[in-house]
């Protein structure tokens, strides 16, 4: 569950980017908050939908409130909405394209029991601007390092620079670059209300290191 803080001891933690149903298993078991797996076709983390439903299934065997996070990215409402009918649906969408405020509305209504995330990429200070249009029409922000090649996973990192003092409405997750050994670098200027790692944390794409992963929930959970 990503919820706002209400102390310096909610930080959530999200693992992105998981390929193998069991290594979503052994993360489940790590006791972290959300695991992501891609659904964007020319990612080289990307998870077809019936890989998919095993993955969020052995996440499900472990604990039913550990969110099970689809990342999508610029697809046709009309493609989305079947993704209810799956016989284990995610628990959050996670929107990582050029989505619209109209577009999250929509979708939001479609999945009233669904929560829905919108990621943002950061370049630099404008790219905070829109954000504020969103937060009425979904359930968190996730903001993210900027790539000219990519939409995530780059392993970037985004200027911290950039949202020390930065307030929400939603509840908002940092992602970009995140490894065990930045978090007190984190800690000491932000608060985030949740943290997302991906690409540091792994020996290939898709595929995780257990010890990175294990040191970086250790690390978030000594400084929280």
């Amino acid at each position: 569950m990503i919820r706002k803080s209400t102390s310096k001891k909610s930080t959530a933690i999200k693992i992105c980017g998981i390929t193998k149903a069991s290594q979503a298993r052994s993360i489940a078991e790590f006791k972290v908050n959300a695991i992501g797996v891609i659904g964007v076709k020319n990612s080289p983390r990307f998870v077809p939908e019936e890989e998919c439903i095993k993955i969020f299934n052995e996440v499900e065997k472990v604990s039913s409130i550990i969110e099970k996070v689809l990342v999508i990215a610029n697809k046709k409402l009309e493609e989305v909405k079947c993704i209810k009918n799956r016989s284990t649906p995610p628990s959050v969408i996670q929107l990582h394209g050029n989505e619209s405020v109209d577009y999250c509305r929509e979708l939001k209504n479609e999945f009233p029991t669904i929560k829905l995330w919108k990621a943002f990429r950061l370049k630099s200070i404008n790219d905070l601007k829109n954000i504020s249009q969103y937060e009425n029409n979904i359930d968190a922000i996730l903001l993210d390092s900027w790539d000219n090649n990519s939409l995530g996973g780059t392993g970037n990192r985004i200027p911290i620079e950039l949202i020390i003092n930065k307030t929400f409405k939603a509840p908002w997750i940092l992602a970009g670059g995140i490894s065990a050994e930045i978090i007190p670098e984190i800690f000491s200027k932000l608060r985030p209300d949740g943290i997302d790692a991906s690409s540091r944390l792994e020996i290939s794409p898709g595929i995780k290191d257990m010890k990175k992963v294990e040191s970086l929930v250790r690390q978030i959970r000594e400084q929280n």
